[in-house]
């Protein structure tokens, strides 16, 4: 996507009438940039909690996140990462200051990073359970990376004994908790503290780090929903033609995708993701996994690495309604993309959301607001979302069940028997997230 598109993509936002868009949010920002990676203090009470220190620090708290894989009883903890500080060196006058000339008239290079922190409180309650009990609760991503943080986990409940565990294969972390035998009704209530700001691709802009290897190859690797070749491999070239720069096949695969599927609101959760299935049947309709994922397909089927990220809306949109949630998040998850190309890194998408748009505001391919929607979703992720893992056939640890084709929702098992958070008949589930900084 061209430089003068994408500003021009921005520019268009306005477009976007309020009776169809949510007002953007009126909060104000307040001063978000690092200052706000350190999480508030915790209840003094016992819970346990998982935090992550800020810059040098980093490489430190991750250690200590291998650490707490172990059980621990239940009722409440508390833990934050310690933060070394030097001793103060004896007092100096500071040297003068030099004043930089300014040019009154010129403008910085780029805004200041705007990030807004997050508390996402989910609450879990089991019943018409019978002997033990195990629950899996997917984590907000532990990596940090320029567009989110995860600051700290806290939690309660009458649990046995729960922890985290870190899957580094699949790059997730996973909450889980165990009850014994006997326990009425399995509860649950876990905090986590996330930063956001809004992640934008930049065309103009090259030299990012290069991804390691082994991540490149299983981003290429086909999947039990997700086949790299015949009829997925077939509908790439079609979609693809004879363009062979990484970015503008990336964007002819996202442009096929988004004009020949629909979005179905009737299908349950956020889609089966069973792409084969959907090529074969040639009813190109789903949710957003269902979507993101045969994007995912159709990228690596051409040798470009690709993967899903599956996470959570937290916020409204100031694009579309239907883009954000507010109130209770328990069905508000949501699967995004990304693909990689070198020089530029991973590119986010997200079709699903274009797709979604166009059903849920009507949109025809003339209106203006759709055409700056699509050159607007290549390339940008609103904040208004947090992601959890980016994971494929998961297994759980610890659990008797099959194979899962991704982990987005709560997953408890009894006696052997594994349910998830759609299950109202057993599962009472609600999340909610507020803004902690003003």
């Amino acid at each position: 996507m061209k430089r003068r598109h994408f500003l021009a993509a921005s520019a268009m936002l306005s477009l976007l009438a309020p009776s169809s868009v949510l007002a953007a949010n009126r909060k104000k920002t307040g001063s978000e940039a690092a200052a706000k990676s350190a999480a508030k203090p915790g209840s003094q009470a016992s819970g346990r909690s998982s935090g992550k220190a800020s810059g040098k620090s980093s490489a430190k708290a991750e250690a200590r996140g291998n650490s707490r894989a172990g059980s621990r009883k239940g009722g409440r903890h508390a833990y934050r990462p310690v933060v070394e500080t030097p001793a103060p060196a004896a007092a100096t006058p500071p040297p003068p200051v030099a004043i930089e000339p300014r040019n009154a008239i010129s403008l910085p290079d780029e805004p200041l990073p705007q990030w807004r922190t997050y508390d996402v409180t989910s609450v879990t309650t089991l019943a018409n359970v019978k002997g033990r009990v195990r629950l899996w609760l997917p984590l907000a991503q532990y990596k940090d990376t320029p567009w989110q943080r995860t600051l700290s986990h806290n939690w309660q409940g009458n649990f046995e004994s729960a922890g985290i565990y870190r899957d580094p294969v699949a790059e997730m972390e996973v909450f889980y908790a165990d009850w014994k035998e006997g326990v009425a009704a399995p509860h649950l209530q876990i905090v986590s503290q996330v930063a956001k700001q809004e992640r934008h691709f930049d065309i103009t802009r090259r030299g990012s780090i290069a991804e390691r290897n082994e991540v490149l190859r299983r981003c290429l690797q086909s999947t039990h929903l997700i086949p790299t070749d015949g009829l997925v491999r077939r509908t790439a070239e079609r979609a693809i033609g004879r363009i062979k720069d990484p970015v503008a096949q990336g964007k002819a695969i996202y442009d096929w995708v988004v004009e020949n599927t629909t979005f179905d609101p009737s299908a349950s959760g956020i889609g089966r993701g069973d792409i084969e299935a959907m090529l074969d049947s040639g009813q190109l309709s789903g949710r957003s996994a269902d979507i993101s994922l045969l994007f995912v397909a159709l990228c690596r089927s051409m040798g470009l690495p690709a993967r899903p990220v599956f996470g959570l809306r937290i916020d409204s949109s100031r694009l579309f309604t239907g883009l954000g949630a507010v109130g209770n998040l328990r069905a508000a998850q949501h699967c995004r993309a990304e693909f990689y190309t070198p020089g530029y890194g991973w590119i986010p998408v997200d079709p699903a959301d274009v797709r979604k748009s166009i059903h849920d505001e009507r949109l025809t391919y003339g209106d203006a607001k759709l055409v700056v929607l699509r050159k607007l979703l290549f390339g940008f992720w609103e904040m208004n979302w947090i992601a959890f893992n980016a994971a494929l056939d998961v297994k759980l640890q610890g659990a008797s069940g099959r194979t899962l084709p991704f982990l987005v929702f709560p997953q408890a098992e009894a006696a052997g028997v594994r349910f998830d958070s759609n299950d109202a008949t057993r599962f009472s589930y609600t999340v909610s997230a507020s803004r902690v900084d003003g």
